[in-house]
């Protein structure tokens, strides 16, 4: 089924808007700072939008109901993680970093460690961002061929086009302004689709509530202590973990910080982006329960091919397509796509600023002219951009290569967030000490993200990983706090007697 010509007009004239609103700041960026940090123009709710939508991707806004289709609610303990997370962040990690005043998120690694460190985590941020780049540019092609019949490699290079134009003439201002507008579309979609959801049910809305409940949609996992199974504690710890890592090392969230004009302005922007995914990743599990119940109700409107529940991830974009009436498609698409090309702005504009705060003044100069700053900032920017893009034409098709991608980054992230919270230590680590501590738990990340690769069977099966997935962040980033700490007390001790 191809677009009508209503939902068509409606898809382009939102996607050319942004473009046209993102190049509009091309006058408002011409230095390096109005580039890298707007000079610290931007209002706290602007600021706490572009944070919201750079945690809310386009994968999100079809995972989330996908996987409340295929099970329950136990994903969104996820989400209740991040109000611990973002009040450390207000209370430690926003005056951290802008007492510095280095745009940079890792300035504070070389200032504790020494240039390895800040090398390390960079360099493994800006090849993490390349491919976050190349598989949301592919993952935003997939559903448009389908819709309008497009040629997926010119999806591609379209969208690609399109975001390194408005990010490198705009700057950060362009970036967390067309967030703003894209996080609106984006809420206002799905706010539209639940409530249209509801009232097509064909018992009423609380039909939505009785069937899912009869059938344990509900559920936020079982309250066990296992630690091999997805259980309420296990989903609540991961996420702590992985909202610190956001708030406290993602060049992402960092560099937001800096682009408001005070402290208090900063701690509003972090507070406003993250406590507004909650009720919004809530809307979204409503949405994927809700569509299960429709279906249940209505087996019949459903595709054959997508009636077994393990193709839950297809099922709300089957229904934008089918179900919705014209216009209310071609927004629900244009939400979507305006939430890929929010994620994709952002990591090109963040990965431009590490390249000359982290490599370009480090290395080559460490006081360059304006023009020559302005020239490494586009230069970047097109750069991370074209990668990113060639990088989704050579994996076209070939979706498992971004899976084993995926495992990678998290292998390098969970290092990247234990060698920060070492740096916070009350007892100095040292040099050596970080060393020692990022060698051991990248050697438990490693262990634990592959030994499930094993034969269940045989001499290696006792090497197995035995807890889950997800603990992966969580024992690496442990054992490089614990180790660095526990060598950094006994030295002290040693040089004390």
């Amino acid at each position: 089924m191809k677009l009508s010509p209503v939902d068509a007009v409606i898809f382009i004239i939102l996607v050319l808007s942004n473009v046209i609103i993102g190049v509009s700041f091309y006058f408002r960026s011409r230095s390096s700072d109005q580039f890298v940090t707007a000079g610290g123009n931007i209002p706290a709710w602007v600021a706490g939008m572009s944070i919201f939508a750079t945690y809310l991707s386009s994968i999100s806004f079809l995972a989330l109901p996908g996987k409340a289709y295929m099970t329950d609610w136990n994903a969104f303990v996820f989400s209740l993680s991040i109000p611990v997370a973002s009040f450390a962040a207000v209370r430690y990690f926003v005056p951290h970093y802008r007492k510095i005043g280095n745009p940079s998120a890792y300035y504070f690694l070389e200032m504790r460690f020494g240039s390895w460190a800040r090398i390390y985590a960079s360099s493994c941020y800006v090849l993490t961002q390349l491919m976050r780049t190349g598989a949301i540019l592919l993952l935003l092609a997939l559903p448009l061929n389908a819709l309008f019949g497009w040629n997926i490699k010119a999806i591609i290079i379209l969208t690609g086009l399109s975001v390194i134009l408005y990010s490198m003439l705009g700057g950060i201002r362009a970036v967390v302004w067309t967030d703003t507008i894209q996080a609106f579309i984006l809420i206002t979609g799905a706010l539209i689709c639940a409530v249209y959801i509801t009232l097509s049910m064909p018992g009423g809305a609380g039909q939505v509530f009785s069937i899912g409940a009869s059938n344990g949609k509900f559920s936020l996992g079982s309250f066990g202590t296992s630690l091999s199974e997805s259980t309420f504690w296990v989903v609540l710890v991961y996420g702590l973990f992985i909202n610190l890592q956001n708030y406290s090392i993602d060049q992402n969230y960092i560099q937001r910080y800096m682009t408001t004009g005070s402290d208090r302005e900063a701690k509003k922007s972090a507070l406003f982006g993250s406590l507004l995914y909650l009720p919004v990743s809530m809307l979204f599990f409503y949405i994927g329960t809700a569509l299960f119940a429709f279906y249940t109700a209505q087996p019949g409107r459903l595709a054959e091919e997508l009636r077994p529940v393990s193709a839950g991830d297809r099922v709300f974009p089957y229904f934008i397509v089918h179900e919705l009436p014209a216009g209310l498609t071609g927004l629900l698409i244009a939400s979507i796509f305006a939430a890929g090309m929010s994620t994709i702005s952002t990591s090109l504009n963040s990965t431009a600023t590490i390249v000359l705060t982290d490599y370009f003044r480090k290395f080559a100069k460490r006081d360059p002219a304006e023009k020559a700053s302005m020239r490494i900032l586009y230069a970047a920017t097109a750069a991370t951009g074209f990668a990113g893009t060639a990088i989704a034409l050579a994996l076209t098709g070939v979706e498992s290569v971004l899976d084993a991608w995926w495992a990678l980054a998290s292998i390098f992230s969970g290092g990247m967030l234990g060698l920060f919270l070492l740096g916070f230590l009350p007892v100095k680590a040292g040099k050596a000490e970080a060393v020692i501590g990022v060698t051991a738990g990248i050697i438990v990340i490693v262990w634990m993200s592959l030994s499930p690769l094993l034969p269940d069977n045989g001499r290696l099966a006792s090497f197995r990983n035995p807890v889950h997935s997800n603990l992966t962040i969580v024992f690496g980033t442990i054992v490089i706090f614990l180790t660095g700490f526990l060598i950094s007390s006994y030295r002290a001790r040693k040089k004390h007697s």
